[in-house]
């Protein structure tokens, strides 16, 4: 007989710290990804402000314009951009400049929530850094976003710049 209340107690212990294992206590509750819905809240019609150019995530079949223009070089890619379930916002675009025609590339960005700020690294290795945290911050890589296609006369006129015949 006491053998099996020995047992029944392992039992029943081991039961209780399988428990506590997949529920952690919230101080070490693991960061949650952000779901498609609201990624796409974060991205659709707006502009991403970079250091010599900006992408525009369009509305309507998700169409994706970027541009960048460096000191003796310029290039535009198009294609579209879409958001996944586990987090992440993929940009499917081909850039080309007036030497080079690139083939349709995907790059893709992951986004996590952790203590009320969204970060996202670039896949598949890059550093989590703080995107958009609430409230704002003056460093939140998501104050370089604008609202609307701000930068689409840019974009145009990069375009034409590498469309043209020499």
């Amino acid at each position: 007989m006491p053998l099996l209340v020995v047992c029944g107690q392992l039992a029943l212990s081991g039961a209780a710290q399988a428990a506590n294992e997949k529920n952690p206590k919230p101080a070490e509750a693991a960061a949650t990804v952000p779901t498609a819905f609201e990624l796409q809240r974060l991205y659709t019609d707006r502009t991403w402000l970079w250091k010599d150019g900006a992408a525009y995530f369009g509305k309507t079949g998700r169409p994706l314009r970027a541009w960048t223009s460096g000191q003796d070089s310029a290039s535009v890619a198009e294609g579209r951009w879409l958001v996944t379930k586990d987090g992440k916002m993929c940009m499917d675009v081909a850039w080309r400049s007036k030497s080079y025609k690139g083939k349709q590339q995907r790059t893709c960005y992951s986004h996590r929530i952790e203590g009320g700020t969204i970060e996202q690294r670039k896949d598949p290795d890059g550093v989590w850094y703080s995107f958009k945290r609430t409230p704002e911050d003056p460093s939140d890589e998501y104050r370089k976003f604008e609202v609307g296609d701000t930068k689409g006369a840019q974009f145009e006129e990069t375009r034409k710049l590498i469309d043209s015949k020499n």
